[in-house]
């Protein structure tokens, strides 16, 4: 049964151009640093984001978490946003691998104040942590996209306190796609970058952290450490090429289908969305006015075809993806205003 799935961008599975590539894929021994296509890769996702090097490490977490461990200390506190997928969605995980602490800051649909984020860092005392990094993250998971000049600002924070700035662009490319500007325009105000080939792009696994050459040198070792040395790895990085060369280019056509699903939404009576946080490919919403055991609606949605998350405090997510078209959008439509 072909199911229509909205629950997430990472769903997608690869294309057939992808499968090709990954059958004819030469490869090596990528631990050794001869697999050349994952060498290829790592020095064409360098290339598009304006950093000097690159690695190719098994998902967004293991990036994200890998940069932390590179950049910081143990016992080191990083600055991040209290709603951030470091914070919410990486299981504890840089407390348990970098031995660091987490400084969250409040934040305004992903955004933070740079004035808070300067107060926030330490001084000098012998009672302190010392900041060891601040992090970002552009396109926020909440599906709203950071502006430049909020970028711009606090990266001048951390240039001026010689304090690195990650930023975490899982859906880096969606965050240029709804800025309307090449990505480096993004990544010029970060010190490193983690991107997923995976999240809407159909790659069947993998990130990319890019950087300075030393630090991704220092990631590198890093990465066999936490147990990411993945061998004759160009197979899935022949996918991760297709990727970043053919599905970056189409990422508009995702959230053109979000806006058409959530304004479909809008015209629900029990629905209640925000049309001007629909930024990328995703949309929240929530059902108000109905007896109707929200609960439920996961296996009644799944019996019709149709794989959806459950609610978070009452809240919905739709994704659209590039395996979602707008008769797949009008089904799911029409079954909610039946079921509800």
């Amino acid at each position: 049964m072909k199911f229509i799935d909205l629950r997430s961008d990472t769903v997608t599975v690869p294309t057939q151009a992808m499968k090709d590539a990954m059958y004819n894929a030469e490869v090596g021994d990528d631990v050794y640093g001869d697999d050349p296509t994952v060498n290829e890769l790592e020095a064409f996702a360098a290339k598009l984001v304006g950093k000097e090097a690159a690695l190719f490490v098994p998902s967004g977490t293991f990036g994200n978490q890998l940069a932390i461990m590179t950049h910081c200390r143990r016992g080191d506190e990083v600055i991040v946003g209290d709603d951030s997928h470091i914070v919410i969605h990486e299981v504890g995980a840089s407390a348990v691998i970098a031995g660091v602490q987490l400084r969250t800051l409040r934040s305004n649909k992903g955004a933070l104040d740079p004035v808070e984020v300067d107060a926030k860092i330490r001084g000098t005392d012998i009672h302190f942590p010392e900041t060891g990094l601040i992090c970002l993250e552009n396109a926020h998971s909440l599906g709203t996209v950071i502006s430049l000049e909020n970028m711009r600002s606090i990266y001048a924070v951390g240039k001026n306190h010689t304090i690195p700035v990650h930023l975490d662009g899982a859906r880096l490319f969606n965050a240029a796609a709804a800025l309307g500007v090449n990505a480096k325009e993004i990544t010029r105000y970060c010190d490193t970058v983690n991107f997923c080939l995976s999240k809407g792009l159909c790659a069947p696994i993998g990130s990319i952290l890019a950087g300075t050459k030393e630090f991704i040198a220092r990631a590198r070792k890093g990465r066999k450490l936490m147990g990411g040395g993945l061998r004759q790895a160009g197979f899935l990085a022949a996918a991760g090429l297709v990727a970043l060369k053919e599905m970056v280019g189409r990422i508009s056509e995702d959230h053109a289908n979000a806006k058409y699903l959530a304004e479909e939404l809008s015209k629900i009576p029990s629905i209640r969305v925000n049309l001007e946080d629909v930024h990328i490919n995703m949309v929240f919403f929530k059902a108000i006015e109905t007896d109707k055991d929200l609960d439920r609606l996961v296996q009644e949605f799944y019996n019709r075809g149709i794989k959806i998350n459950p609610p978070e405090d009452g809240e919905f997510r739709f994704v659209t993806n590039y395996w979602i078209s707008k008769s797949d959008i009008d089904f799911a439509i029409n079954t909610l205003k039946e079921l509800l």
